[in-house]
């Protein structure tokens, strides 16, 4: 494989440990990448309840400055509306030089064909595929003309540490006063008890 970055894209509302250790796990167990770079998405994409692009910004900083192997981007919370996934890849490509591998889970893999610029996506881009629950991304590519057509493009992660630890618990967590030690970093925790954020 040729060295490269890997982008992981999200919501990150908040940003959990569990997301870190994904991407940690990923620049161990996948040496051709030298650093992941974590792209939130903007209050304009179709999630409701999302803190600010500020404050999610800040709170991805946060670790990323504790991690040389982490780095943040602001492309997608620049725009009036939010960007294609083809669009921000085609960014990154440009400002980097550098291979592109895009995180997606299996959920998402099943509907990369509707993507925006999907052919252009999957020739230019390659994708580390994360399987979710009982999924199975050969079987997935099998089943699907699309992915077989550009089965090359895909790369699975072997051995995720998985949880299903999620953003929407931690916010309960906050909302009902309770701790949410270990679910998110100690840096995450400062922030968000500092702009009171999820009450």
């Amino acid at each position: 494989m040729q060295e490269g970055i890997a982008v992981f894209g999200g919501s990150f509302n908040p940003p959990l440990n569990s997301h870190f250790l994904l991407a940690e796990q990923v620049l161990n167990e996948m040496s051709f990448i030298k650093k992941i770079i974590f792209v939130p998405v903007s209050t304009k994409y179709n999630k409701k309840g999302l803190a600010s692009n500020e404050d999610r910004l800040n709170m991805v900083k946060a670790v990323c400055e504790e991690n040389e192997g982490f780095e943040v981007s602001d492309i997608e919370l620049k725009d009036a509306v939010q960007p294609f996934t083809v669009e921000t890849l085609n960014y990154l490509d440009q400002k980097y030089h550098q291979t592109l591998y895009f995180m997606i889970g299996t959920d998402n893999l099943k509907q990369l064909r509707t993507w925006n610029k999907a052919d252009e996506l999957v020739t230019k881009y390659k994708f580390i595929i994360l399987e979710r629950d009982e999924d199975k991304m050969d079987e997935i590519i099998g089943d699907d003309e699309f992915l077989s057509k550009y089965r090359q493009a895909f790369i699975k992660f072997n051995n995720p540490i998985r949880t299903n630890l999620s953003s929407s618990y931690v916010r309960a967590q906050i909302k009902e006063g309770k701790s949410i030690k270990y679910l998110t970093p100690d840096s995450v925790i400062e922030y968000i008890k500092e702009r009171e954020l999820y009450k």
